[in-house]
């Protein structure tokens, strides 16, 4: 347990105790609570104002289910018929409670280091990021107590809620970094000051933010700038803005990489290079020869994750594993065990009448929508069994929206999908684009709403067809697919729940 007094995070925050505020009251950190109703006895409220209401206005429900201190924008007083009426409750108002948050998140990290062994792996990417930390968690769990994000936790909320589960003991600290604009990333890395940094590929996710996907590849080499020369950069050395990003590096660079041989150590480069050889998959699933560096022999992986595009996040987990101290031996083993741990990523379930639904709907951009579809019209097994894209929108494209969004809708008819099924307004394009690149008839359609589409699947679904059901989170369509299956059959167990990230203040968006 790593616990603080009230006085202490005052400090620490640059904040005040509200009047009547006991300085030595003690917060384990392990129980800070971003929600009211996640406030338990002993735990620390943390107020702000979110994007649909205010935290602040929660206080009095956070300190009846048990909450004994509040970190506020705000001193709050208890309302008429609480306990204390008219009294302020315990708190340290802060200036902002993000950046007090992280202001003791940083505090934890200190702590720990300076009784342990720990190692902090930071993670970032267009796409991937999730599963790459669930896999790298896999692997090293067994090594070592192992704290990874729950979900996609990966803002300037979710990665102090990260640290604040790490206690003296955690040898391996596992931290998701997501970016909505510049500057964010090294903000995260500052919090954690990791040992080893991933970067696996620069997509077009929040390019309307960002303003190019220059700007995107800047934002994600601020982990690889982050890093001591004592440190690790795993790049992707098969994307070639993350490739660039070794130019940035001060610590040594491990490359990973599927393109085969490029030189003598295998990337012409001089560093040392982790290889996927003789990449391929079977009814989906990925499966390469993983050759180490510096090894001869190749160790076979055979991943339970469904689409190629996985190759790349297995490579990553592999090297920062092995760049952790993990052997060979246990990496693949791990890798070979493993399936989807987080809910709501290429989510293969099968119904009882046959049909097989693929919810890939917690995330998306251009790079994974093609990603996803090459992989639906492999399961599609060449024709012998009906494919359908159910697909919404991708948000935050920015000016380029249209086109892109025109873009998927043409690939699915090159894929040859056999249906596409195109829903909301700001998804459009693609039933367009499809129209316009296959002048289909009724192969695709554009329906207004989730609810359209469901009325559409449940009419023409057949016992054999498959179903991707994909669009970014807040499209919503990961509901569709979880209403496609009903109670027809139960979720995957190896799913861990959906995170709480929209109710958390300040993470409610995607973050690239």
């Amino acid at each position: 347990m790593i616990d603080f007094s009230a006085a202490e995070i005052a400090e620490l925050c640059n904040g005040r105790l509200s009047a009547g505020t006991d300085p030595h009251i003690r917060i384990d950190v392990g129980l800070v609570a971003t929600d009211s109703r996640d406030a338990s006895a002993g735990s620390l409220y943390v107020a702000k104002a979110g994007e649909h209401a205010d935290g602040h206005d929660f206080t009095a429900a956070a300190f009846a289910a048990g909450a004994v201190l509040a970190l506020a924008e705000r001193d709050v007083r208890a309302p008429e018929g609480a306990s204390g009426a008219g009294t302020y409750f315990p708190a340290v108002v802060v200036a902002d409670a993000v950046l007090a948050m992280g202001a003791l998140a940083a505090e934890v990290v200190r702590r720990i280091r300076a009784h342990s062994p720990l190692t902090v792996i930071g993670i970032t990417g267009s796409a991937g990021k999730t599963t790459t930390k669930d896999l790298l968690a896999g692997i090293l769990a067994p090594l070592g107590e192992t704290v990874a994000p729950v979900g996609s936790y990966n803002g300037e909320v979710g990665v102090p809620l990260t640290v604040f589960r790490a206690v003296e003991t955690t040898r391996y600290l596992v931290i998701e970094m997501g970016a909505t604009k510049m500057g964010q990333i090294n903000y995260l890395a500052g919090l954690v000051n990791p040992d080893i940094g991933v970067v696996l590929c620069v997509g077009s996710a929040h390019a309307g933010e960002f303003g190019s996907i220059d700007n995107i590849a800047r934002a994600k080499g601020e982990l690889v700038v982050a890093l001591s020369a004592g440190g690790t950069a795993i790049l992707n050395f098969d994307d070639l803005r993350v490739r660039a990003m070794s130019g940035r590096a001060v610590a040594p660079v491990m490359w990973f990489t599927s393109a085969g041989p490029a030189g003598p150590d295998g990337t012409g480069t001089g560093a040392a290079a982790l290889q996927a050889l003789n990449v391929r998959t079977t009814g989906g699933h990925p499966e390469f020869d993983l050759l180490f560096p510096g090894d001869t022999g190749a160790y076979p992986v055979r991943s339970r994750l469904l689409g190629l595009h996985h190759v790349t996040n297995l490579l990553a987990a592999a090297g920062a594993a092995h760049a952790a101290g993990a052997g060979p031996a246990d990496i693949v083993a791990s890798l070979n065990r493993q399936g989807a741990a987080s809910r709501y990523r290429m989510e293969l379930t099968d119904r009882a009448d046959g049909v097989t639904i693929v919810n890939d709907a917690y995330n998306a951009n251009p790079e994974s929508m093609r990603a996803a579809l090459r992989t639906l019209a492999e399961l599609g097994d060449g024709g012998r069994r009906r494919t359908w894209a159910v697909l919404g929108e991708m948000l935050e494209l920015g000016g380029d929206s249209v086109l892109e969004h025109d873009a998927v809708g043409r690939v699915a008819v090159r894929l040859n999908i056999s249906r596409l099924v195109v829903v909301g307004a700001p998804a459009r394009a693609m039933h367009v684009g499809a129209v316009m690149e296959g002048s289909w008839g009724d192969e695709s359609m554009f329906v207004p709403d989730a609810d359209a589409a469901y009325a559409v699947l449940e009419r023409e679904l057949s016992p054999g067809d498959v179903v991707l059901v994909k669009s970014s989170n807040g499209a919503g369509l990961r509901f569709l697919g979880d209403r496609l299956l009903g109670d027809r059959i139960a979720l995957p167990t190896s799913a861990a729940p959906e995170d709480p990230l929209e109710q958390t203040p300040g993470e409610r968006t995607q973050q690239a």
